[in-house]
């Protein structure tokens, strides 16, 4: 399996983490350790899914407020795949921007739609493209006046 592969995987089993936090509110290790016994599990890349899940879980309040800035709902009437998808992506473009913005939007519609319901990747990607231009805004700007000549 390829590290892009790999990369994807874990992010999926993020989502499952983070989606399953959210539903029970349990501890986080006992999510982990269930994710991780998961049959494909070890086609993830282990350490960015251990670093993703519980960077999330670890900011997910100041996540949810950043993404209720450009959500017209309260974060908590997100559905939860939604809410998930939303919340490690938050997390990638806070706290990782050796991945590309793009490719942080990217991964959540893929992962949105692999989850989520029939429109929630468009929903997903209006929200991540305001924040990607709150929160990284010198990238998206530069991209922008790339693609505009």
């Amino acid at each position: 399996m390829s590290n892009q592969q790999a990369r994807r995987k874990a992010r999926e089993f993020a989502v499952q983490g983070i989606y399953q936090w959210l539903v029970s509110r349990n501890d986080l290790a006992p999510v982990e350790e269930h994710i991780a016994q998961s049959a494909d599990f070890e086609q993830a890349d282990a350490a960015l899914f251990r670093e993703r899940l519980r960077g999330a879980i670890a900011n997910a309040e100041r996540h949810d407020a950043g993404i209720g800035r450009h959500i017209d709902r309260q974060v908590a009437e997100l559905s939860p795949v939604e809410h998930a998808v939303l919340l490690l992506a938050s997390q990638e473009l806070a706290h990782h921007p050796e991945v590309p913005y793009r490719v942080v939007i990217n991964e959540a519609i893929e992962l949105t739609k692999s989850f989520g319901g029939s429109e929630g990747h468009r929903f997903v990607n209006g929200v991540l493209d305001k924040l990607a231009a709150e929160l990284r805004a010198t990238e998206v700007n530069a991209a922008r006046r790339t693609r505009g000549q």
